[in-house]
């Protein structure tokens, strides 16, 4: 009973943030464009699809997701179990919490290929540069960058640092890459640090930068518990733009070679 009450709840919940976007597609299409909208019923089944799936979805959310990610933090930063792999003595410092940084690596890097959105994005890319972009190159780079910038925000929460100096640091970088990578590259690694934050990794990464931020001591969870996102979408830009200056440099030395 509860869960279907939870699931009432959360259809009603959906149906009233799906209607505006109902509203302005149909209000363009009938008072703009003055004409009938084409297989409209293929069109309002779709829009009951999406309905449907996004209620589940964001009941799937509640009901596994989040607590997943908090109870996997709070299991990695519970003193019982640091005591057991301790690299140090007396206080806890940065280095005994070495398995939240690997468990970020390995859910930022697992989250990110799994990530419909970049697949889409991918598959694109490979399509409309005739095969010169890589579905997995493009993937895995994205993958690496997403991994790294969720374990070093994991090391920030750890640490207590301004999230500011990681950031700004990280965009100097982008920037200045920027002027380097091919320029082929430079906008789509710009839109892979988009859609990095999409259905399957926002939800895991929140919770666990929440998660940490409660259990680890002296931590926040509104200052220290957010902003791992933000590093879920400036790394891969690095990374992407590294693996196109990468590629670039092995072809002139190819060239070079011949």
């Amino acid at each position: 009973m509860d869960f279907i009450q939870a699931l009432g709840d959360k259809l009603a919940s959906t149906l009233f943030d799906v209607i505006p976007i109902a509203i302005i597609i149909f209000g363009f299409q009938f008072l703009v464009i003055r004409k009938r909208v084409p297989n409209i019923k293929k069109v309002l089944i779709g829009m009951f699809y999406v309905l449907l799936g996004i209620t589940f979805f964001l009941l799937g959310l509640e009901l596994a997701l989040f607590p997943v990610g908090r109870m996997m933090a709070s299991q990695l930063t519970d003193p019982a179990f640091l005591e057991t792999v301790r690299v140090t003595t007396g206080v806890l410092h940065w280095q005994d919490y070495y398995w939240v940084y690997i468990f970020a690596f390995a859910i930022g890097a697992s989250t990110t290929i799994a990530e419909p959105s970049l697949i889409a994005v991918a598959i694109k890319a490979n399509e409309v540069s005739g095969g010169s972009i890589s579905i997995w190159g493009l993937r895995i780079a994205v993958a690496i960058g997403v991994a790294v910038g969720i374990s070093l925000g994991a090391y920030r929460i750890v640490i207590g640092a301004p999230i500011h100096y990681f950031i700004i640091s990280g965009y100097v970088i982008v920037v200045i890459q920027t002027f380097y990578a091919p320029k082929s590259i430079v906008p789509l690694a710009y839109d892979s640090g988009g859609v990095t934050t999409s259905t399957v990794t926002v939800p895991l990464v929140a919770a666990l930068g929440l998660g940490l931020a409660e259990t680890v001591p002296g931590r926040s969870p509104l200052i220290d518990g957010f902003g791992l996102i933000a590093f879920a979408s400036l790394f891969p830009i690095i990374s992407v733009m590294s693996y196109a200056q990468l590629s670039a440099w092995q072809a002139k030395r190819g060239e070079k070679s011949e």
